[in-house]
């Protein structure tokens, strides 16, 4: 059996160019915005090697519009988007999955997602699967956190700069209290 041919598409954002690969009905591959299309037609590219440029197809235009609507502050949640986990090792797949059920506008740290997994000291892996997520900002690895609250690493395109801009337009609170609140 051939596998079904695998496509990209680049689109614009409030927050600059993302894109999106597929394969059938499947995101394979998604990005945070970068400054320009031909960027973003780079990353994929070297990301989705077989992947070719052509316009999205209509089962996924739904999610190429909630990544724009998501870009631009409204609250829209992406977790019935299909993804590929087939080349994501387990953990990683189990991490991205947890994170896809904070809600938009609010943040867990990388101790919550460790707990929730059942693996408490796992804080510095569930980093490290962060840091190699395929699918963001479909998987919104930039509402996780640092113990302290604090913001964190943050290995997209941007850096901490494009994590705080993401949570800035998410407007997010923390699900921790603050040192003083009550």
């Amino acid at each position: 059996m051939t596998p079904e041919p695998t496509g990209f598409a680049v689109f614009d954002t409030a927050l600059g160019h993302c894109g999106i690969a597929w394969r059938g009905d499947v995101v394979v591959r998604s990005l945070l915005p970068v400054g320009d299309a031909d960027e973003a037609r780079a990353r994929l590219s070297t990301a989705v090697p077989e992947a070719a440029e052509t316009p999205v197809p209509a089962s996924l235009r739904p999610v190429v519009n909630g990544v724009r609507a998501l870009l631009r502050g409204e609250a829209v949640e992406l977790s019935d988007v299909p993804l590929d986990f087939s080349a994501v090792p387990e953990f990683h797949r189990r991490v991205y999955e947890f994170v896809r059920t904070v809600g938009v506008g609010r943040t867990v740290t990388y101790g919550d997602v460790a707990a929730a997994l059942g693996e408490p000291y796992a804080a510095r892996a569930v980093g490290r699967a962060l840091g190699a997520n395929p699918f963001a900002p479909i998987v919104p690895c930039h509402r996780v956190l640092a113990a302290n609250g604090g913001i964190g690493g943050f290995s997209g395109p941007g850096g901490v700069a494009a994590k705080q801009r993401l949570l800035g337009v998410e407007r997010a609170h923390s699900a921790q209290p603050a040192l003083f609140d009550p």
